[in-house]
């Protein structure tokens, strides 16, 4: 999959493109609703014989139009949205920068400017994909904004137990500790991607090393809890606990939340490497423990709880 980053005005030329069908949102999480406009596009490609493509773009508009955009946090990083795609036959990912700019398109100018002149000839959207200016263009208006030179397919609604799939709808699962549901939603485990960072190096001292895991400041993780979680060191799957939160039974004033994971059957240096924690099941609150000897003998249940979970799903 070739990925092609753009910003307006591009300045590609429709003549060296090939005739192209393409998916068009933002796609965080690339859910199950996603991936069926993502697939329709594919099969559409394959029966007119013609290149497949994916229009995505960053970062979230609401970091350019809206003054929370500190509070915008990604299901799927962008390099996380490249690794999934590469794996769904597309030919081509166009990325648009989001900024000020394209937001002031109107509808007719974004749809000659990036995909008429891309050479796009078919669009699969969502329902509710909207574009230009406020986000006046719709998915019903696409052909006659285009004058006639793509056709489109609108995707209806996916769901799941009769209710919308939807990013935000994701989010406030993971807000819950909800992430066997978000495993549903996604078709996949929630991953997070990040560094091991130092720390204070106190699970070594009671016999559960931890990796402290840095994941990028943007993008989502579940909320306070401890986890069953699968983790990926380079290349290799290990299965493991993980932590997210303040350990209050060291320390009463931490500020922000933490990520630690202890992998089972694991001796590595591993600090500064990547790690990919794969989420699958919460399996209890964070909690502030007597002394060492409680937290310890809690550690010990949670771990035999997490192999069982492990053993009973077959995973």
């Amino acid at each position: 999959m070739e990925t092609i980053h753009l910003t307006y005005p591009h300045t590609l030329n429709k003549k060296d493109l090939r005739e192209t069908v393409c998916a068009i949102g933002f796609f965080d999480g690339l859910h199950k609703g996603h991936l069926k406009v993502i697939n329709q596009a594919v099969s559409i490609a394959k029966q007119k014989n013609l290149e497949s493509a994916v229009i995505t773009f960053h970062p979230h508009p609401r970091v350019v139009l809206s003054d929370e955009s500190h509070g915008v946090k990604y299901i799927t990083s962008l390099k996380e949205k490249q690794r999934i795609l590469s794996e769904l036959s597309i030919d081509r990912l166009y990325v648009i920068t989001f900024n000020k700019e394209l937001s002031l398109l109107s509808p007719e100018k974004f749809v000659d400017h990036f995909l008429v002149q891309l050479n796009m000839k078919h669009v699969v959207g969502g329902f509710d994909y909207s574009y230009g200016y406020k986000g006046e263009g719709t998915m019903e208006q696409m052909e006659s904004l285009a004058k006639g030179q793509l056709t489109t397919t609108i995707v209806p609604k996916v769901e799941y137990n009769d209710e919308k799939i939807s990013s935000t709808h994701i989010r406030h699962l993971l807000s819950k500790g909800s992430v066997e549901y978000v495993q549903e939603l996604l078709g996949r485990p929630l991953r997070t991607d990040g560094i091991v960072v130092h720390g204070e190096k106190r699970g070594r001292t009671i016999g559960f090393p931890t990796a402290n895991v840095s994941i990028e400041e943007d993008c989502v993780a579940p909320t306070v809890g401890v986890y069953a979680v699968k983790v990926i060191h380079e290349h290799q799957m290990y299965y493991g606990m993980a932590n997210v939160g303040y350990k209050p039974t060291f320390i009463d004033d931490q500020e922000q939340a933490t990520i630690e994971v202890h992998i089972f059957d694991f001796n590595k240096d591993i600090y500064d490497d990547q790690l990919s924690i794969q989420w699958y099941a919460f399996i209890r609150d964070e909690k502030k423990f007597s002394g060492v000897d409680s937290l310890i003998t809690q550690i010990k249940q949670d771990e035999q709880a997490i192999k069982e979970f492990f053993k009973k799903k077959n995973i």
